[in-house]
């Protein structure tokens, strides 16, 4: 009974994955709204800061767009940010390598699913911050305990999605697959791997974003 409670867990965490349900709560006219959102923030902003009058409290707009546009055109924050930057592809990518397959053989295989699902859900919801003493006693000092926290933070999100683009994928594509006597693994390569394809970039994309919050 409370293995099925952590595939029905497992399932539904990959049920409501990001499939732009903010746009399908916008509607078509969503990406105007959300231009029109910004210029309305733009505005409170700028009349809310000069009204307090106090830069050290609350900024000005024209301040910060400043900032940002000298920040582009500093070497040295360009230099960090290709740093960082590359701490979250390199982290991303070990998210991805071991994510993908873990979530391909568990999308594929219900009673894989069944027996890792505890052991997924349980390790997911430790916060990330709580991993940080950990990483640094194993890793040291240095971009090992950084690549750790975004590779852990973002390999979760690729299992779920992955899982959910290996189960998106029609029964009739198996079916006729073994009606023409194809073995498991032609399956997997012709059917399971461009099937899910979808829910895996979905959750490469997620996993990029999440790493980018893991960097500290």
């Amino acid at each position: 009974m409370g293995d099925n409670k952590q595939v029905d867990r497992m399932i539904h965490a990959t049920q409501n994955k990001d499939r732009r349900i903010w746009k399908k709560f916008g509607g078509k006219n969503y990406n105007i709204g959300a231009i029109i959102s910004l210029i309305i923030i733009a505005l409170i902003w700028f009349f809310a800061a000069h009204a307090v009058n106090s830069p050290f409290i609350f900024p000005y707009l024209e301040d910060v767009l400043y900032q940002i546009v000298y920040s582009l055109t500093d070497m040295y924050v360009l230099e960090n940010l290709g740093i960082t930057m590359r701490r979250v592809i390199t982290g991303s990518v070990y998210a991805f390598v071991i994510g993908f397959p873990l979530g391909m053989i568990m999308g594929y295989s219900p009673r894989l699913l069944q027996w890792m699902s505890p052991f997924i859900n349980s390790l997911r919801q430790v916060p990330i911050m709580a991993w940080v003493p950990l990483a640094i006693v194993w890793f040291g000092i240095g971009d090992g305990p950084t690549l750790f926290l975004i590779a852990f933070s973002g390999v979760f999100t690729i299992i779920l999605n992955t899982i959910a683009g290996v189960q998106d994928i029609s029964k009739d594509f198996y079916n006729a697959a073994r009606s023409m006597g194809a073995g498991t693994l032609s399956i997997i390569k012709d059917i399971v791997i461009p099937g899910s394809l979808p829910g895996v970039l979905t959750g490469l994309r997620l996993a990029i974003g999440l790493g980018w919050m893991s960097v500290i």
